[in-house]
C-alpha cells in the first residue's frame, strides 16, 4: 500500500519509515525532512514543506500561530518518529514541542538535515529510561532556589542521554543578582560530562551531571541540548 506522504507510519504494516524528523521552521514557512536508516546510501527520505500567512500580533495573530504550529505537529505525529531535530524560529519550535511528546534537539540553524546527518554518524548515544526525580543524588540534598531551583534541575535530569545529577555545595560568595534563579550547563570535559550551574541571588551551585557520551564532542551536543531546554524554561 502506498504512503500517502514521505515518511508516513505505516497503518497496514504498523511499522515505521522514518527513523527521524527534521524541523527546518521559519516563521512563515517550515520544511520537515525525513531521515530513515543513518547507515543507507540516501538517508533521506522526503521532505514536506507547510506554509502561513504570519498575522500582526493581537488575537489573529495568537490564532494564526497556533494553526500554524498545529499543522507542523501534526505531520510530525504522522511519522511517528524516534527523534525530532529542530533548527529556526524559536518561537515556532517552542509552539510545536508543546503539541508533541517527541524529544526534541535543537541543531545548527544554517543547515539542520546536514547538521542531523553529520551527528548521526556518530555513534549513537545510549537512552535512560529512569525518571527524572530518580536521576537526583548524592551526599548534597539541598538546591539553591528552591522549587525552582528543583524545576532546573528536572529538566536537565529529564534529558533521555543524562545518567545522574549530583548536586554540590552552595557557594554563598557570589556577586549578588536580582534577576532570580539562573541555569547554565558548561562545557563537557573529555568524559563527555558536563557541570550544571545554579546562581540565585549571590548563591552559586555546581552539580555534576552524568551523561551517556563517550567524549567531549558528543557531550558537547548534549550541552547544547541542555542549554536549549533551559532557556526555553526561562532558566536563562
Amino acid at each position: 500500500m502506498p504512503l500517502e506522504r514521505p515518511g508516513d507510519y505505516c497503518l497496514v504494516c504498523r511499522e515505521p519509515n522514518a527513523n527521524a524528523v527534521v524541523l527546518e521552521a521559519a516563521r512563515d514557512r517550515a520544511t520537515l525532512t525525513m531521515l530513515g536508516d543513518s547507515e543507507a546510501d540516501d538517508p533521506i527520505i522526503g521532505e514536506t514543506t507547510i506554509t502561513t500567512t504570519p498575522e500582526d500580533g493581537g488575537e489573529a495573530g495568537v490564532i494564526e500561530r497556533r494553526n500554524y504550529a498545529g499543522l507542523i505537529a501534526d505531520e510530525i505525529r504522522r511519522k511517528r518518529p524516534e527523534e525530532v531535530y529542530a533548527g529556526g524560529c524559536r518561537e515556532i519550535i517552542r509552539a510545536v514541542r508543546n503539541e508533541v511528546h517527541y524529544t526534541f534537539y535543537r541543531v545548527a540553524d544554517d543547515d539542520p538535515v546536514q547538521a542531523v546527518l553529520a551527528r548521526r554518524t556518530n555513534r549513537a548515544l545510549d537512552v535512560v529510561e529512569t525518571p527524572p526525580a530518580e536521576k537526583i543524588g548524592g551526599s548534597h540534598t539541598t538546591l539553591i532556589g528552591g522549587r525552582t531551583g528543583m524545576r532546573a534541575i528536572r529538566a536537565v535530569a529529564d534529558h533521555p542521554h543524562v545518567k545522574k545529577v549530583i548536586p554540590g555545595p552552595i557557594d554563598a560568595g557570589g556577586k549578588g543578582s536580582q534577576s532570580g534563579l539562573r541555569a547554565k550547563v558548561t562545557r563537557a570535559d573529555n568524559g563527555g560530562n558536563v557541570r550544571m550551574l545554579l546562581r540565585d541571588g549571590s548563591s552559586v551551585q555546581e552539580n555534576r551531571v552524568v551523561t551517556t557520551a563517550r567524549d567531549r564532542e558528543m557531550g558537547e551536543h548534549i550541552r547544547e541540548d541542555l542549554n536549549e531546554v533551559l532557556s526555553e524554561s526561562e532558566f536563562q
